[in-house]
Order: structure tokens, then C-alpha cells, then sequence
């Protein structure tokens, strides 16, 4: 005996679940339900199969095939329109006119005895015996009622409660005899219970009702859905689950990883390669699929959540279904019922209520509270770069195939046959999708030069000799498992804020150059470059008296991609050094704040204990530094740039020194003691890196970054470290000296969560608050007070985020002001 299928159907009441994928494909524990159909078929002896498709046929056809990975033989019957139950049966009619066949519905979750309605059919001697179960509510199905042969006596399609006259409904499964098409018109759509069973009854024909024991579920409804799903993983119905049960109720699908330190209460169900982190905390009738990441202290309950998708650290799902390839970021919390379509982006500590329905390719911005649903909107990221180039989560947001679009975007702002400089850092991340970027350059007609592992001072500087451009691959700072593409000009510089509207321009329309087979780029892997970047270096900074004045300084490396030129560096200074952590380590590419601070205290203790001058750390790529002062203690990044700025405007006594406008005004007082001027910049470090290029003597960020105008425009630890050795080898003090001399600062920071839409409106309320006094718009809105107390309101050109600084005479004064300002801020987005 054949079985059918029936597989055609839209769904629309499932969606947005089934906007995209057709109901029969739709997963429960990990299955799509029509799978649990096909393995119960194959379990009662039939192997043959007929599948009716229609909605989403293809994707059907793609993922079940020929059957051969079931065991079965399957085939298909195309709908071009909708025929309705029996019509696409009639459909299927060629496959079917030699025997008895099993009409089955693919997306209802059942365990019947197939096998004992066969059975009954065939004592019978009928002509159709309809499959019957008893249901609480029958409101939604078609009641039936029997004689005592087990005759249908009377059919009720979906009735009202003043129409219930029976709990006993149609499960829409079948067993038929041929005869039956002659009662079914063709290519029209054509129903069993509302037209054909009525005309068989009418004339007599014997049909059956067979009433089944048995699990029997219609998953029709998101509620019905999310209840088969805690059923399986109940155990109330008879299917395979893929995986090991490795406690009671808890499956572990083949090669998922789950630390031990994660919560698990079942039952709950959690798919092959999915990753579950410490911390977090999966509780029952929760189905993870199929490589999920589940970071760090999330919660889940009675969450059911599709492949491929990415829960952030402290994200709360409640009750809630999750559609494929769905990123779903930090704090991000979904209540009850609520359902987020395929290839979706739930922002950072957004709250998106009970029931809401977010279709596919809809971006929910951070914070943002949803409580109505995300039908029409398109998804559309308002800015590709960030502040360090474009940057997220690898394998999440920065995939190969965002690298290759960007690459190939880039190139096509360049001219054919032009040179681009690639580097990377030393994690495998950024070396994998350094490959597909080169490949990208190479497709589009540019040749690249390629430095492989190097310090980002290095890459900024090989690239500003000779190439039209660069591109450095890094770990986010601090964020071990994101990414950062990092595109540079000709001068090594980041992009300016136009090229990157030209690049973003190029990859929102995906109008790539090609090049024709004769004009693929080259490949070129330059020797010597650390020996010429340190010589570079040593030209162009005066380390004059530094071989004379016996200094001993502790520096270290901190396991990253520095320590490939300390070597070269400290051999032609000259200087008395001690290295610590020269190796480098790809499972650490980068320090979180904890493990930079517990660096920076180790050091101490060693320039303490060795009697050094004092004591550098690096950053994994070279590109800041941070000091420690001869008695070992820390000296903090503000007081660095303070530190740095006061020996050298004390050198030069003369000329300008570039700072971003968050920098404490007591820079002010330092470079004028000495004879400089301060020019503000904005943040951006391309608007600082420009202005430290024009004849200045200095410039820096406060955070580390240290721009030697000498000897390039860019942040640079390397060259700064030089300078910093020159100018204490020729000054007569300390660094604690010279940090005791200057004044203290107060300035504090605070961010606050603004949706991208009242962001002009934060920034209106902001000036109209600030009423006469002195405003400077630089970069955001600096409020000046009379008496020298300021606030920066700066909103995020690439989160939904407005920033605030506040400097005042002590810290209860600036933090008196951060609270002001913050609630201006907050008051402006109600």
C-alpha cells in the first residue's frame, strides 16, 4: 500500500514562523514535523510514498529528496494552485489508481497504529475509512458522528458550540480505495469532508470511522506548536528524538557542547553542534536546535528555538519561538507567545512583549520596547562602520561572506590594478576571513600585499608606502569572540567619514567589480618588514641620550602581536630592558579590562622590585600603551595622555597638540604652562589622526593611543614608546614627578540607551536645556557652566546610545552634572 502526504498547505496562521518556510518543514525537537510523519509511515510498512506540494514546494523537494536517507521512496505531486484536500489527492491520482492508499496530513504530530487502521479497513470492506480522535475543544476540527457498525453517520465541518454534538473529530487521516476519484473532479479545488464524503454517504457508499487511541496534535496554532514540542520532550508521543537522553528527560543531540557550569532542568531538548556557555540556564519544554550558541548566563524556558541562531550574554526567552539564523544580542528580553521570524536582529536590551510577531529580515533596534508587531518594516543597518571600522560577533555578524561583500565593495572604490596592504592579528578568526577578503581584492583587479601577522602601527605604516589602501583584520578589544575590518587610505589612515559613504554606498546596492580572467590581482608576501618599520622609527623619533643615560625599563608584550618588533626596537635603542610575555597565543587575541589591570599590577610589582625608570604594556596589536611609573604604581590612560603631553610640550615649547574634545580641560592649563596650544577634535579617531598629521607635536586620546606626528599621523605604541624613552633618558624627573605636578582631573562618563529615532530630538532637548550658557558643538553638545564645569552629550553614530561626560572641580560635582544631563537625556526619549 502507497501513503500520501498532504504538504501543500500555506500555514497562515503559524506565521511569521511560516513566511518563509512551508508548515511541514517547521521543527519540532529538532525534526520538521513532516519528518516525524515520513519515519511513522516508514514504521507501519509504508515506504511509498507520494508527497503533494504546493506552497514552498521547492524547499519540500530540497530537504526530503528521493527519500533514500528515510529508507523510503518518495515522490512528489505539484499543485499550481491550491485544490483543496481531496483535489490535490486527485492530483496525485496516476501514483494511486492500482490499490488501496493512506491519506496523511504532513504537519500533525501523531503516534497512531497505522497498521490496525489499515486492518479495520479492509474487514470492513470499505470504501474510505476516516481516522477519528476525541478532543476537549472540537470547535476547530470536523466532528463525526458513528453508528454502531462503526458507519459515519453525520459530518460537521468546524462548528460553534451551539452546533457540538460529539468530541470525536477528523484527524484528516485516510485509508481510500481507488474508486474514490471518481467522485473528485480534477483541477478544481475539491474537498473530502465538505464535497465528497457528503455525496458518498448521500448514495449509500460504505464509509468508516476508525477511532484511534493515540497522540494526536494539529499544530495549526502557535500555541498548538509550542505544545507539541513540550509534549515530545514529555514523552506523550511516540517519536524518535535525535540524541542522548544524558539525564532524565535531558537530550544532547551528537557533538553539542555544554559546560558544566551551565543550569539544565528538563525536559528539554538540545540540538547537535549547539553551544550552550557557563552560566546559563536552560530550563523545560526549551528546544535548542541546531548549532545555537547560548552565551554566558542566558535564560531559556518553554523557548523553542531554531538553527543557527545566537542568544547573547543575559538574553531572557520566555515561552517565546526563535526563527533561523536569528541574532538575538545582549540583554535582549522576548515574553510569552511571541514569535521573531528567520534571519532577524534583536538589539542589545531590547524587550519585545507577549505575542508580538516580528516577520523575517526585521531589525529590532537596542533598547528598543516592542509591543506591537514588526510586519512591513524592512531591516535596513543604519551604518555599517562603527567606531573601529565594521565590526561584530564572528560567525555572527562578521561572517566570510559579509568579508568577501565588503572587500569586493572596497575594491570597487579603487582603480583597477591598484595595490591593497592586508594584515591581521594572531587569532584564527581573523586569519580565516583575511583569506576571503585577499580572494575578494584579487577577484576585483587589485593586487595585494600581503604582511600576514603584524602589529596595526605596522599595517597603518606598510600600507602608507605605496598602496591605495589597507585592510586589517583584529579581535575587538576586550571582546574575545568579535571582530573587526578595519579599511585605511593611502596614508595608512582609517577611512575618512566620506570614503566610508562611498564604500557603504557600493555594498548597500552590491554593484561589484569583476575582473576579467586576465586581470586578477596579484599576491605578494613582503620580506623585512619589521626591520623596516623599527628602522623607520628610530630615524624619525630623537632617542637622543638614551644609550647614555642607563635606563632600565620593564616592558611588556602582553602575549601579542608587539612582540614581533620589540627585538629589532630595543636592540637599536640601546636601552637596558626587560621583556615579559613575548609569545603570542591565538586562543587569547585580545585582554578583557580584568586581565589588562591584573597585567598592569604585575608589571609594577616587577619595575618596582628591578628598580626600572618605569614600565610599558602593549596592547595585542601594538597600537596603545599604557605605564606604569618607577615606584610601580599605574598610571591611569587620562593621566598617561597628561603625563606624555606635559614632557613634551616641556620639551618643545611651542606648536599645537591635537585632543578629542572628551579630554579633561586641565590639558589646557599643561600645554599653555609650557607654550602649546590645544586643538579640539571630535572622537572620531580619523578627525584626530588629520589634525595631529597638521604641524603638530602631539596628539593622543586619552585611552591609550599616542600619536608621534614625527613619525606618522596614526596611533602608534611603538613610536611612542621611543619618545616616551627619549624625552625621560633627557628630562631630570620621574614619571611620578611629573604626574605629581599636574593638577587631578574629574571627569565621568556615563551611556544611555536611546532609540535611533528620538536621537535628533535628545540632542534639540539638549540645547534648549542648555538656555544662555556656552555651547560648543565640536562633536555633539558641550554645555560649558560660568565657572569652567562642562557636559558632553554625544549620541553613538553606530548604536542606539547617547554618551555623556561631565568635568567639574571634584567628583560629587561632575557626577552632580551627570545626573542632571542624564535625565535630560532620559526625559527626552519619553
Amino acid at each position: 500500500m502507497k501513503a500520501v502526504v498532504m504538504a501543500g498547505g500555506e500555514g497562515t496562521r503559524l506565521r511569521p514562523m511560516t513566511a518563509s518556510m512551508p508548515k511541514p518543514l517547521l521543527p519540532v525537537a529538532n525534526r520538521p514535523i513532516m519528518e516525524h510523519v515520513l519515519r511513522l509511515l516508514k514504521r507501519h510498512g509504508l515506504n511509498e510514498t507520494v508527497v503533494t506540494v504546493q506552497f514552498l514546494a521547492s524547499l519540500v523537494k530540497n530537504y526530503f529528496g528521493d527519500g533514500e536517507e528515510l529508507g523510503m521512496d518518495l515522490t512528489y505531486a505539484n499543485e499550481e494552485k491550491p485544490l483543496g484536500t481531496a483535489g490535490s489527492v486527485k492530483n496525485a491520482e496516476e501514483a494511486l489508481k492500482d490499490d488501496s492508499f493512506l491519506v496523511i496530513s504532513g504537519d500533525a504530530l501523531t503516534d497512531f497504529d497505522l497498521t490496525d487502521l489499515i486492518a479495520y479497513h479492509r474487514e470492513r470492506g470499505a470504501l474510505v475509512t476516516v481516522c477519528l480522535t476525541r478532543v476537549p475543544n472540537p470547535l476547530e476540527f470536523g466532528i463525526t458522528i458513528l453508528k454502531e457498525d462503526g458507519r459515519v453517520e453525520r459530518f460537521l465541518e468546524k462548528p460553534t458550540w451551539g452546533q457540538v454534538f460529539s468530541d470525536t473529530v477528523n484527524t484528516g487521516i485516510y485509508v481510500m480505495e481507488p474508486e474514490v476519484f471518481d467522485y473528485v473532479e480534477p483541477d478544481v479545488p475539491v474537498d473530502w469532508s465538505g464535497d465528497v464524503f457528503p455525496r458518498l454517504m448521500k448514495e449509500g457508499r460504505p464509509i468508516y470511522g476508525y477511532v484511534a487511541e493515540g497522540y494526536w496534535e494539529d499544530v495549526g496554532t502557535h500555541e498548538s506548536y509550542v505544545k507539541a514540542q513540550a509534549d515530545v520532550l514529555e514523552g506523550k508521543v511516540d517519536v524518535d528524538i535525535d540524541g542522548f537522553e544524558i539525564s532524565p528527560g535531558v537530550w544532547v543531540a551528537e557533538g553539542a557542547e555544554v559546560h558544566p557550569d551551565a543550569k539544565l532542568r528538563g525536559p528539554l531538548y538540545i540540538g547537535d553542534y549547539a553551544k550552550i556557555e557557563a552560566g546559563a540556564e536552560v530550563r523545560e519544554h526549551t528546544v535548542i536546535g541546531s548549532n545555537v550558541v547560548v552565551k554566558a548566563d542566558a535564560f531559556l524556558h518553554k523557548a523553542v528555538v531554531h538553527d543557527n541562531v545566537y542568544l547573547g550574554p543575559q538574553s531572557n526567552l520566555r515561552g517565546c519561538v526563535i526563527g533561523k539564523n536569528t541574532d538575538i544580542m545582549r540583554a535582549a528580553r522576548i515574553e510569552d507567545g511571541a514569535v521573531i521570524g528567520d534571519e532577524c536582529l534583536v538589539g542589545e536590551e531590547s524587550i519585545i512583549q507577549g505575542n508580538v510577531r516580528v516577520y523575517p529580515f526585521k531589525t529590532i533596534e537596542a533598547g528598543a520596547f516592542v509591543n506591537t508587531s514588526v510586519i512591513w518594516e524592512s531591516r535596513g543597518q543604519a551604518h555599517l562602520f562603527g567606531a573601529r571600522g565594521v565590526s561584530g560577533i564572528l560567525n555572527v555578524e562578521i561572517t566570510p561572506e559579509l568579508a568577501v561583500r565588503l572587500a569586493s565593495a572596497y575594491a570597487t572604490t579603487l582603480k583597477k590594478g591598484s595595490t591593497v596592504t592586508t594584515a591581521r592579528d594572531h587569532s584564527r578568526g581573523a586569519r580565516a576571513l583575511k583569506r576571503a577578503v585577499i580572494s575578494a581584492l584579487q577577484a576585483s583587479a587589485i593586487d595585494v600585499r600581503d604582511l600576514e601577522n603584524v602589529p596595526l602601527p605596522v599595517a597603518r605604516q606598510q600600507t602608507a608606502r605605496g598602496s591605495a589602501g589597507g585592510v586589517m583584520i583584529r579581535t575587538t578589544p576586550g571582546v574575545p569572540d568579535s571582530l573587526d575590518i578595519m579599511f585605511f587610505d593611502e596614508r595608512g589612515a582609517d577611512l575618512s567619514q566620506a570614503g566610508q559613504r562611498k564604500l557603504d554606498r557600493v555594498y548597500a546596492r552590491q554593484e561589484y567589480r569583476r575582473a576579467f580572467p586576465g586581470e586578477i590581482g596579484d599576491l605578494r608576501f613582503p620580506a623585512s618588514v619589521f626591520d623596516g618599520y623599527t628602522g623607520a622609527v628610530i630615524r624619525a623619533v630623537d632617542t637622543t641620550g638614551v644609550a647614555e643615560s642607563g635606563l632600565k625599563i620593564v616592558v611588556d608584550a602582553a602575549n601579542g602581536s608587539a612582540g614581533l618588533v620589540l627585538p629589532s626596537l630595543l636592540g637599536r635603542l640601546g636601552v637596558d630592558s626587560l621583556v615579559i610575555n613575548p609569545g603570542q597565543d591565538e586562543s587569547r587575541p585580545t585582554e578583557t579590562a580584568e586581565t589588562r589591570r591584573a597585567g598592569l599590577v604585575r608589571l609594577g610589582e616587577m619595575v618596582s622590585s628591578s628598580r626600572a625608570a618605569f614600565g610599558v604594556r602593549f596592547d595585542p596589536v601594538g597600537e596603545r600603551l599604557a605605564l606604569v611609573d618607577e615606584r610601580g604604581h599605574i598610571i591611569e590612560d587620562q593621566r598617561a595622555l597628561l603625563v606624555m603631553l606635559d614632557l613634551i610640550a616641556a620639551e618643545r615649547r611651542s606648536g599645537r597638540v591635537a585632543l578629542p574634545v572628551t579630554t579633561t580641560r586641565i590639558a589646557e592649563q599643561v600645554a599653555a604652562y609650557h607654550g602649546t596650544q590645544v586643538e579640539w577634535t571630535t572622537t572620531s579617531p580619523d578627525d584626530l589622526t588629520r589634525a595631529a598629521g597638521k604641524d603638530a607635536v602631539f596628539g593622543g586620546d586619552g585611552q591609550g593611543g599616542f600619536i608621534v606626528p614625527e613619525f606618522s599621523s596614526v596611533f602608534d605604541a611603538t613610536a611612542a614608546f621611543a619618545r616616551l624613552t627619549g624625552l625621560v633618558a633627557r628630562t631630570q624627573l620621574s614619571l611620578s614627578q611629573i604626574d605629581a605636578r599636574i593638577p587631578r582631573a574629574h571627569v565621568l562618563r556615563r551611556s544611555v540607551a536611546t532609540p535611533w529615532a528620538v536621537k535628533g530630538l535628545v540632542m534639540r532637548r539638549v540645547v534648549e536645556a542648555a538656555g544662555d550658557r556656552s555651547v560648543d558643538t565640536t562633536d555633539g553638545v558641550r554645555v560649558v557652566e560660568s565657572d569652567g564645569r562642562w557636559v558632553l552629550v554625544l549620541p553613538d553614530p553606530a548604536e542606539a546610545v547617547t554618551h555623556l561626560w561631565a568635568e567639574g572641580p571634584d567628583d560629587a560635582t561632575a557626577q552632580e552634572l551627570l545626573e542632571h544631563w542624564s535625565a535630560v537625556v532620559e526625559g527626552a526619549d519619553h
